[in-house]
């Protein structure tokens, strides 16, 4: 099931028209999951490949509470979620980025009722945007809400988006701009829908029932997946990936365009895009990495699927995108290569570890974080080689993220700022300055 395809040339403009759908341009600095593009690219970047603690860590500051939400950076400012161990205090902080102070801590939601969570998961391991002063953010079932960060006022909540996760919330929102719509996922065990909010408002502009037939039982109804915003042959659309289905829609109407069956729950990876093909991975229990043209109607599962691949795929990490190259690494740390065009394997790597992070684009090298807080750099060509390995005390399962020459590793216990030129700068930042806005 392959055809031609164009040039890799057309497969990075491609990823470039995802960042304006977003809402921000490619050279924006880390305003929500994976990135200003949404697919872990960092761009033309000079980051330290190899630093020692004493010399490279500008700053570490400790994070009250528990959350595996990613930084989120514009301007001099860092955002990140956060949650009471219990779940009943639901919110964000707000961080100094040259000095790594708190500004700000202040609470979203305090749910009545609090699901209980995986042991992987954390009550804010949503990502949230973070947009012209503005932080928006989706807490999965216990709602969503955004604030103003130059005062820790919450600008509005929305509370109407209940389901029944049975593991806790995993789907980031992402921003479509031109129609100010804050779009989010949610596929539970009782209800499977995608919906968008106004930004200004919270209130709900449209909602989408996924279309295609579930399985009987419930717990193969839910999926925890980011979409994915691209524009196509002149067409805005979501790729938002759900439980034994992913569909494509119009963001601004919430209309379906197009949809694929496969046979895949819990579903997180979130899907990438080269200006040809959507690449996405099915879910549990056998994921499976499926290629499919963007430009159906309807049901194109028989029609539109290009390849499919179907060893060692991830079922938490993301796949990456490089030129002429899709990589990806498996929860268990086994790295594969593959041809975008055909789905052929080019190469694996072992990483070692257990992985729920997704990979980062850093100019000529990737960062894979393992869960154990282990940092491999690797270096993806001719064929992928570990070239660096550093080591962070607690666990890493948030993704990095990248802003100037700087990296970002939120830990379970901390936020590290990690440039080449930390050297006798800002000592460690302290975590003072913890007054509660928002209550």
């Amino acid at each position: 099931m392959t055809d031609a395809r164009h040039t890799g040339g057309q497969r990075i403009a491609g990823i470039a028209l995802a960042a304006c759908l977003v809402g921000l341009p490619a050279t924006a600095q880390w305003p929500q999951f994976r990135g200003p593009t949404g697919q872990g690219k960092a761009g033309d970047v000079t980051v330290p490949l190899k630093w020692k603690p004493d010399l490279h860590i500008r700053w570490k500051t400790e994070i009250e509470g528990l959350g595996h939400s990613s930084p989120v950076i514009e301007g001099n400012q860092i955002w990140l979620t956060t949650a009471s161990t219990d779940g009943k205090t639901l919110g964000a902080i707000g961080l100094d980025r040259e000095t790594g102070k708190i500004l700000r801590t202040v609470t979203m939601l305090t749910p009545s009722h609090v699901e209980e969570i995986h042991a992987k998961n954390s009550y804010a391991s949503t990502t949230p945007i973070l947009y012209d002063g503005k932080l928006y953010a989706h807490f999965g079932t216990y709602g969503a809400a955004a604030i103003d960060t130059a005062t820790g006022e919450v600008l509005w909540r929305n509370e109407n988006l209940a389901i029944e996760h049975q593991g806790g919330p995993g789907s980031s929102p992402v921003l479509f701009r031109p129609a100010g719509l804050l779009i989010v996922t949610c596929d539970g065990a009782d209800a499977q829908y995608v919906a968008a909010l106004d930004i200004r408002s919270g209130r709900e502009v449209w909602r989408r029932l996924r279309s295609a037939p579930l399985r009987d039982n419930p717990i193969t109804h839910r999926a925890f997946a980011t979409p994915l915003l691209i524009e196509y042959q002149g067409q805005h659309q979501l790729i938002s990936p759900g439980a034994d289905q992913l569909h494509a829609y119009d963001p601004a109407t919430g209309a379906e365009l197009w949809h694929v069956r496969y046979t895949g729950f819990s579903t997180v990876p979130c899907p990438v895009f080269d200006g040809e093909a959507v690449y996405f991975c099915t879910g549990y229990f056998n994921p499976q990495l499926w290629a499919v043209r963007p430009d159906g109607k309807g049901d194109v599962t028989e029609t539109h699927i290009l390849w499919k691949y179907d060893t060692a795929v991830p079922d938490t990490p993301s796949p990456i995108l490089r030129e002429d190259q899709l990589l990806m690494v498996s929860d268990k740390g086994l790295g594969t290569v593959l041809d975008p065009k055909t789905g052929k394997r080019r190469a694996t790597f072992r990483l070692n570890g257990n992985f729920s992070a997704s990979p980062i684009d850093v100019g000529e090298h990737l960062l894979f974080c393992s869960e154990e807080g282990r940092v491999r750099v690797v270096n993806p060509e001719p064929k992928p080689r570990i070239v660096e390995s550093y080591e962070f005390p607690g666990r890493l399962m948030a993704s990095p993220a990248v802003a100037g020459q700087e990296l970002y590793f939120r830990t379970d216990q901390a936020l590290y700022r990690v440039e080449e030129t930390a050297s006798g700068n800002t000592p460690p930042a302290s975590t003072a300055n913890k007054k509660r806005e928002g209550d």
